[in-house]
């Protein structure tokens, strides 16, 4: 006996999937049958994830848009709507870290804080809020919001955005109860250190390997795992599960090793 996932006739939504995490969420989303609508803000990025879905068989269509303009949001659903007809799974992957340095709390200023805010609570909360809409027309749907392995233990160096990302888990419980209701479904899920390309160039190498070597497995997560666990938390197998935090983390959360680089400041007027 086998159990197959099946997305057929079902489209997808994934912001910020020209690249990372979200590429391969957007992948292994049209390996599972779903048509999948690519967002990202630069249209090269949004067109290559299209080519690889469609290289492999899949559906895919790019739509690219600034998240950070909320109207833009709106266009974004109402656009997926237009070509798919309907909105049955929306995965909000757009976040990180604004194009911020990991920095001490003591020296972030209101504009750094501003930015982590706004680039991942509050995106997340504004496309949840347009993709809710259109579910609850249809009485049923998915949301899936990425969190971070960060909200489950102390983020040195990066406060701001371990704050905005337990924010989101605290977002999806409310939006659970909410929607649960209008048969839409609302779960997060918080990957572990990923080497994408935007972490890879946020962080130092040693800073990253002492990561990686506290999980108990010893590794980081994969942007490919991320997508099969939505694949997963999309389809009816999941149908009992909403207003979860799932850990995709290798463990990282039972770490407590300190990382590298953390020497406080001699002079604390500094």
């Amino acid at each position: 006996m086998s159990i197959a996932i099946d997305h057929s006739g079902k489209v997808a939504l994934v912001t910020g999937s020209g690249a990372g995490i979200g590429r391969e969420i957007a992948r292994w989303m049209a390996r599972a049958g779903a048509a999948v609508v690519v967002n990202d803000i630069r249209a090269g990025n949004a067109t290559a994830t299209v080519d690889l879905v469609t290289a492999e068989g899949g559906v895919a269509t790019a739509l690219v848009a600034d998240l950070r303009d909320d109207t833009s949001i709106d266009r974004l659903v109402a656009g997926a709507v237009e070509w798919g007809g309907r909105l049955d799974v929306a995965i909000n992957n757009v976040g990180m870290m604004a194009g911020r340095s990991p920095t001490r709390f003591i020296d972030m200023d209101g504009a750094y804080w501003r930015d982590l805010l706004d680039q991942n609570l509050v995106l997340t909360a504004l496309c949840g809020r347009a993709e809710a809409r259109v579910m609850m027309e249809q009485g049923s749907g998915v949301i899936i919001n990425v969190s971070s392995g960060e909200t489950t233990r102390p983020s040195p160096l990066m406060s701001s955005y371990g704050a905005a990302k337990a924010a989101i888990n605290h977002l999806t419980w409310s939006m659970a109860v909410e929607l649960g209701p209008h048969g839409i479904r609302v779960n997060a899920i918080a990957p572990g250190t990923t080497l994408t390309e935007q972490v890879e160039k946020a962080f130092p190498a040693d800073h990253y390997e002492a990561i990686v070597a506290a999980t108990p497995l010893r590794r980081e997560t994969s942007p490919s795992e991320l997508g099969r666990l939505s694949v997963y938390l999309a389809s009816d197998l999941a149908r009992c599960t909403t207003g979860q935090l799932i850990l995709a983390d290798a463990g990282a959360f039972l770490s407590r090793t300190r990382p590298p680089n953390l020497a406080p400041n001699p002079d604390p007027g500094k």
